[in-house]
């Protein structure tokens, strides 16, 4: 008890020195420190009795992280606790090459949400799709683990094995999978050319993005020369990344205006993103391609580009992500991930929760039977997912017929009992399209169609 008697010293002490600081504020901010001191009680209370008489011992700085998490992740789905070892993880991913499965993630109803597979690595080799839920890990449930508990479980020595149980749409049952460990050195652009069109894939935004861009577009430039009719650039199934990295792809496409701005809390602090340099593609025709796993530094880029008319945004409507994630390190060689600001496109609009709409809705194809390939999950649907702050409608609340249910036992339920009316009304998102070309890419096929319209229109 000796401890529980100094935190509450120490809790006693502070309030103390903020009563100093506060003596001239009014009995209103008074009551409210009273409040904040009995919470912070309150916490010492349950602290004490959880070291004291919980079944089996439990660390103190394991209760403390996981006290600061929870503070947290209740926020929203994107706001995270990272101590020093996830801290250094994320550092190494965002550099662009990493050990692991090679998927973005997030949590939602208790679960893992697969937000896309990274190209060419286990994750995408063993046929994970966009919208799937991971529900065990080597036979133990994700439910009542935290984001970053579960992703730490998929990590681990490179060539070691992980069994996985994805939940999926129009599957009745969990689909186990056996995935290898690998290094993920993610090769973020890649290209070709399709006729005298360029093709041009960013499968995340990475530090190695804006570089890599860079070198397909000259690389397509000298071997094509003027006979380039324009670029293609690829979105599909892009998590996101780092926003500078999508200011500086967006810069590339731009000779002058507003790419994004952020606003935090009260609109008092908006920070405003231009364009500094020349087009690199001379105006030359643009199409870009997104669907529902493209989010955060994908719709930047292609919000920016589609507001000043530069490029013809193709597919479907994109995840919608529009806050911004602030890393701020703390003072015991961890972090913290906070949601700290919305974007808004060149217009002024936020996509959180609704997305980008493209101008040519084409849905994904199979190209065998013409049947539409859906499985999508968006922002909006995330459990605690915030708001558009340019409306004032609340999130819808949840639906009851999600794909993925929790029994009293927090046994996961696969619902796929949606008859074929509601079924049409679902928004649906893109299965993953891990193939590039024309030939069996029925939305690469629509845009390149559409690009050499445009160059004939252009020319005469």
């Amino acid at each position: 008890m000796e401890r529980y008697f100094v935190m509450k010293k120490l809790f006693k002490t502070s309030l103390f020195v903020i009563s100093i600081f506060c003596s001239n504020t009014s009995m209103q901010a008074h009551a409210e420190k009273s409040e904040t001191y009995n919470q912070l009680n309150l916490f010492a209370d349950v602290f004490e009795r959880i070291r004291s008489q919980y079944v089996k011992e439990v660390e103190d700085e394991e209760l403390i992280e996981a006290a600061i998490n929870g503070m947290l992740t209740s926020l929203d789905p994107h706001s995270n606790y990272l101590n020093s070892k996830k801290y250094e993880n994320m550092r190494v991913q965002t550099s662009g090459e990493f050990g692991g499965l090679g998927i973005e993630v997030t949590m939602d109803k208790g679960v893992i949400l697969v937000v896309s597979p990274m190209d060419d690595t286990p994750a995408d080799r063993a046929g994970i799709e966009a919208g799937d839920y991971i529900t065990r890990i080597n036979g133990e449930q994700i439910n009542g683990l935290t984001l970053n508990e579960a992703v730490e479980k998929m990590r681990g020595k490179v060539g070691t094995d992980i069994n996985i149980s994805i939940a999926r749409k129009d599957e009745n049952s969990l689909i186990e999978l056996t995935l290898t460990r690998a290094i993920i050195e993610v090769n973020s652009v890649r290209h070709h050319i399709e006729d005298e069109v360029g093709y041009i894939r960013i499968s995340s935004f990475t530090e190695k993005a804006t570089p890599g861009l860079r070198e397909a577009i000259s690389e397509i430039k000298k071997e094509l020369g003027d006979n380039m009719q324009g670029i293609v650039l690829d979105l599909r199934n892009n998590p996101g990344g780092l926003l500078d990295q999508a200011i500086d792809v967006t810069n590339v496409f731009l000779d002058r205006g507003e790419i994004v701005s952020t606003r935090n809390r009260n609109d008092q602090n908006i920070q405003r993103y231009n364009a500094q340099s020349g087009d690199s593609i001379d105006s030359k025709p643009l199409v870009i391609l997104i669907n529902g796993g493209s989010a955060s530094a994908s719709e930047i880029v292609a919000g920016a580009l589609q507001d000043h008319e530069r490029a013809v945004v193709l597919g479907t409507k994109s995840f919608g992500k529009g806050s911004v994630q602030t890393v701020i390190p703390l003072s015991i060689d961890g972090a913290m991930s906070l949601t700290t600001a919305y974007y808004f496109t060149p217009s002024g609009n936020s996509i959180q929760g609704e997305g980008i709409l493209p101008d040519v809705v084409v849905e994904q194809l199979s190209l065998e039977n013409k049947e539409i390939v859906e499985n999508r999950r968006s922002e909006s649907s995330l459990r605690g997912s915030l708001a558009n702050p340019n409306t004032i409608q609340p999130n819808p609340a949840e639906k009851s017929d999600d794909l993925v249910e929790l029994d009293d036992a927090g046994e996961v339920i696969i619902n796929n009992s949606l008859d074929e009316e509601e079924l049409e009304k679902e928004e649906g998102n893109d299965i993953i399209q891990r193939t590039t070309t024309a030939q069996d890419d029925y939305q690469l096929n629509f845009a390149l169609n559409l690009i050499r319209g445009m160059a004939i229109t252009s020319n005469n």
